[in-house]
C-alpha cells in the first residue's frame, strides 16, 4: 500500500514538471527563415509578437525594410522592425496551445488567423490558415533564443 502511494505522489509531482503554462509562449524567438526574432508578450491578457531584430543583411540601403506590400497604403512607410505581426493569441489549456490569433506576414501583406503550440520549451510551432479552417494553411517553427 505504500508503495502505490508513493507512486501515485511522484506520478502527481512530475506531472508538473511537464506542465506547459499560458506563458511558456513568451520570449525572443528566431523565425523559421533566422532573419529575424520576435518577441511575443503578454498584452492586455492576450498575446503579441513584435519583430526586434532584423539581420544586417536583410536591410536595404544600411535600414530595415520597409512594410512595402500592406494593403493599407497609410503603412507602407514604416520599418518592419519593431512591427507587431502577431495578435490575439490566447490560450487554452485544455488543448495545450495558443489559439484565436492572427498572423501578418510582411514577405506577403497578408493577414491570417493563427493558433500555436510548443514542442518541448525551445520550438514554437504556428500556422496560419484562412477561412476558419485549420487544415487550410501553413505551419512554421520558431526556436527560442535571446536578444
Amino acid at each position: 500500500m505504500k508503495k502505490l502511494l508513493l507512486i501515485i505522489v511522484v506520478l502527481i509531482f512530475s506531472a508538473n514538471l511537464f506542465a506547459q503554462s499560458a506563458d511558456d509562449i513568451t520570449g525572443i524567438w528566431w523565425n523559421a527563415e533566422k532573419t529575424s526574432k520576435i518577441k511575443v508578450e503578454l498584452k492586455d491578457g492576450k498575446y503579441i509578437g513584435t519583430v526586434v531584430y532584423i539581420i544586417p543583411e536583410k536591410y536595404v540601403n544600411g535600414a530595415p525594410a520597409l512594410d512595402d506590400l500592406n494593403p493599407n497604403v497609410a503603412l507602407r512607410s514604416r520599418s518592419r522592425l519593431n512591427l507587431q505581426i502577431l495578435s490575439g493569441l490566447v490560450y487554452n489549456a485544455s488543448d495545450k496551445e495558443w489559439a484565436k490569433g492572427q498572423i501578418y506576414d510582411p514577405t506577403s501583406g497578408k493577414t491570417y488567423d493563427c493558433y500555436a503550440w510548443l514542442e518541448g520549451k525551445e520550438t514554437l510551432q504556428l500556422k496560419g490558415f484562412v477561412a476558419g479552417i485549420r487544415m487550410l494553411g501553413k505551419k512554421s517553427a520558431w526556436t527560442r533564443t535571446t536578444l
